[in-house]
């Protein structure tokens, strides 16, 4: 294993937390509320980041995810470039790539999604026709992908919640035969509602809607661990934004004259914070590289959320007690990155059910579905 960074991978995380740190400030977070801060996903857009995930793959990506969970940026980086960029660049036919990434690239388009491991309640009714036609419409019908037209189909069924749904101008679905399929947010019903963190989220209701086929029947478990491993990426970020956080309270917060920091007791527990946030950090780190040399990672993908989720769940914890009364203050910077471990702790799943699947993924033993690496994803047209 080597997770040395590349000149590219070191670039882009170096532009990202200089673009993070000068924009995504406490004030301009307090002003934004729940939604985006446009300037901030424009600057994003401009300085080509969301254009360089082709180059510098999934590792460099979870880098640059790293910075945008230490300042809790509110931007759809995360979602566009798992759910849009990745998915797109390595499942979709030629067509869809040269029409859908330079706008992915430039910003305009934007594309959410909402995977899970048991899938959705969405049911596509799928056209006779491969091209889009307007011809009859057949049930659960098989794929057959040809190059320059890809298969359409009508969904129906409801997402309870999209991350950035109203940022979104496309939305990722999953059938529930785990097929994804590519929708238009102005052709479905989107309906705001509330979440643990700042960011706003959507109930997304198709009814009859349009849909383009993305990928075989491959993609689904691929842009799924791809997912998890980029919201790890971005939980470690979290996570060591706000022991940053507490680090600088502790030190300079005195209590009978000295510093809190010079206590064993807050000592211990922001060393074991720092020591959950590395193994959440070098898991991610793991399951990208491995995704990106096209070795098998579904096993590590699930570890790397495991990780997330439950020392994610206990670092912005620690973060917040570790501020005393100053961190219960919902105005408090810190606090964000409490609601922001917490709710990326909800979109990879409690640890207890990462585990399970975990378990069951090594239970089946090599060669059923553990090796996800590009020899699976061969038959996209190049």
């Amino acid at each position: 294993m080597d997770f040395t960074p590349t000149e590219e991978q070191s670039a882009a995380r170096a532009l990202a937390a200089q673009i993070f740190g000068d924009l995504s400030t406490h004030e301009r977070l307090t002003a934004v509320g729940t939604g985006s801060d446009a300037e901030l996903w424009k600057e994003l857009c401009s300085a080509g980041l969301t254009a360089a995930v082709a180059d510098i793959g999934l590792l460099g990506l979870v880098l640059v995810l790293e910075e945008q969970g230490r300042t809790t940026a509110q931007v759809p980086f995360a979602a566009s470039c798992v759910y849009g960029a990745l998915a797109v660049a390595a499942h979709g036919s030629r067509e869809q790539r040269g029409r859908l990434l330079p706008r992915i690239d430039d910003g305009t388009v934007v594309v959410s999604g909402a995977l899970s491991a048991g899938g959705g309640g969405v049911r596509a009714a799928e056209r006779a026709d491969r091209g889009g036609g307007t011809e009859g419409v057949v049930e659960r019908g098989e794929p057959s992908r040809t190059d320059g037209a890809c298969e359409r189909a009508e969904l129906t069924g409801t997402v309870p919640a999209v991350p950035w749904l109203r940022d979104a101008t496309h939305v990722l679905v999953a059938d529930d035969r785990h097929r994804l399929w590519l929708v238009r947010t102005a052709e479905a019903q989107c309906t705001q509602v509330e979440l643990t963190a700042p960011w706003a989220a959507g109930r997304l209701t198709l009814d009859g809607t349009p849909g383009e086929r993305i990928g075989d029947e491959h993609a689904f478990d691929d842009v799924l661990a791809a997912a998890r491993i980029a919201f790890a990426g971005l939980q470690a970020g979290v996570c060591a934004g706000s022991l940053a956080r507490a680090v600088q309270h502790t030190n300079t917060r005195e209590q009978f004259g000295r510093p809190l920091a010079a206590k064993q007791g807050v000592q211990l527990r922001a060393a074991d914070a720092y020591m959950d946030t590395e193994a959440i950090r070098v898991t991610a780190y793991e399951a990208a590289w491995r995704r990106d040399e096209g070795l098998e990672y579904a096993t590590h993908a699930l570890t790397a959320a495991w990780w997330a989720s439950e020392a994610g769940h206990r670092v912005v914890h620690t973060g917040q007690h570790l501020h005393g009364g100053t961190g219960a203050d919902l105005e408090h910077p810190v606090h964000r990155h409490f609601l922001w471990g917490r709710q990326l702790e909800a979109y990879l799943g409690c640890g207890s059910e990462v585990l399970q699947e975990l378990g069951e993924l090594i239970a089946r033993g090599p060669g059923e579905g553990q090796k996800l690496g590009h020899a699976e994803r061969e038959g996209v047209e190049e």
